[in-house]
């Protein structure tokens, strides 16, 4: 089976989380990790989680919301939940400006620390902020580069520091040749997918919402990047997720 390992469940689905799930089971799909950036949607994940045997959580606070402060909401309690089993996303984005760079590496900052404490993986968010990224995430630290479409120099300073990269939709835009060379070049024991629902639908569903079914777009064009069959990317897949998020425990 497949995971899609970064979706947010708790944006733009409502009570048609059944529907999403049997569309996504049976597509193959059979793990979801949802990750959370809006604090205040941490406890509706957890609400998910609770309610299928196959879905995780990682709670972290994006980079837009700076007034957070993650000491009220990452919390021994939050991070101890059975459910919980990665920080993020967290990190750093400076596309629209870089106005509030300051607040976004003191929040990025804390919550690394707050993973480290509970030697949790950390799901990175990181935008037009590649130097900024390179100084802070030190070999410290372990996790995933989520939804990966930065330089191939990031990608090789965050291999030797031990990160893993994940997929997304994107790798399938016409548009996206480099990211899929730079995926090609990525080593196959580093390697996961993600759709990042709702966004960044994959082809042939670009411009629709995604949901994690859609996980399965994704993975026919890594095969084709990394010369494998379905069945041995799906087996490669499962086993780094495992051992990214040790927590999960994932039924087959």
């Amino acid at each position: 089976m497949f995971i899609d390992t970064h979706c947010h469940l708790t944006y733009e689905y409502d009570d048609d989380i059944d529907t999403v799930m049997a569309r996504a089971k049976n597509a193959g799909v059979g793990a979801l990790i949802c990750a959370t950036a809006n604090p205040k949607d941490i406890n509706g994940a957890l609400r998910i989680a609770n309610d299928y045997d196959n879905i995780f959580v990682t709670t972290g606070i994006h980079p837009e919301y700076t007034n957070a402060n993650p000491n009220d909401y990452l919390t021994d309690e939050i991070l101890n939940n059975p459910h919980v089993i990665g920080v993020g996303e967290i990190g750093l984005d400076y596309h629209y400006g870089k106005q509030t760079r300051n607040a976004q590496i003191k929040l990025f900052e804390s919550q690394l620390e707050i993973a480290y404490e509970h030697n949790m993986p950390i799901a990175v968010h990181t935008r037009d902020a590649e130097d900024d990224t390179k100084a802070i995430l030190t070999d410290k630290f372990h996790g995933v580069m989520h939804c990966f479409t930065s330089s191939w120099d990031l990608a090789q300073t965050m291999l030797d520091r031990g990160f893993y990269f994940s997929a997304s939709g994107i790798i399938t835009f016409k548009n996206s040749e480099s990211v899929r060379e730079t995926f090609a070049k990525i080593p196959n024991d580093r390697i996961v997918i993600e759709t990042d629902s709702p966004y960044c639908a994959p082809v042939p569903y670009r411009g629709r919402k995604c949901e994690p079914s859609m996980v399965i777009e994704t993975a026919k064009v890594l095969a084709n990047i990394k010369h494998l069959q379905l069945d041995e990317l799906e087996e490669i897949l499962l086993n780094n997720t495992k051992t990214l998020y040790p927590k999960t425990k994932i039924k087959i």
